[in-house]
């Protein structure tokens, strides 16, 4: 067995001490971008017990008046992107074009989408327990033909 040379292990101790300082960094001053080095805060926090819990959905209405569920395996674009770009989409609605146009991509013998909307369905929850109650709220929409 060989052992290191003293270069070597100073390169060791400082990947080691840079690593280290990254991490505390980010869990002072990081987010969840910065992960792994930030703290990743989706499974470190909870909702409180008697608040309601948010479910995001993009949803679309097709040009025959159907409704259409966007998720991932519609359009190629998971939730947590939309999630996370979501005050992007409220404050620029004709962002949700790319929702649609990556819908068309993917089904091109559809008919077009006439408009496509961000939903929270809020499920009412009562001392951590869920009620069976819910409400939805359109935070953001954007219509074909709109900029």
């Amino acid at each position: 067995m060989e052992t290191l040379t003293t270069r070597g292990r100073a390169l060791r101790l400082g990947a080691t001490a840079l690593g280290l300082a990254l991490l505390l960094a980010g869990t002072v001053w990081g987010s969840d971008d910065h992960f792994p080095f930030g703290p990743f805060r989706m499974y470190a926090t909870s909702n409180p017990p008697n608040e309601p819990a948010p479910d995001t959905r993009v949803e679309g209405v097709d040009s025959d008046g159907a409704l259409v569920d966007l998720d991932q395996n519609a359009t190629g674009i998971r939730r947590a992107e939309i999630e996370g770009q979501q005050s992007w989409y409220v404050a620029e609605p004709e962002r949700l074009r790319e929702v649609a146009d990556a819908y068309a991509d993917r089904h091109p013998d559809a008919p077009a989408l006439a408009e496509v909307r961000i939903v929270i369905r809020w499920h009412g929850i009562t001392d951590g327990r869920p009620t069976g109650t819910y409400h939805d709220e359109t935070v953001v929409q954007w219509q074909a033909g709109t900029p």
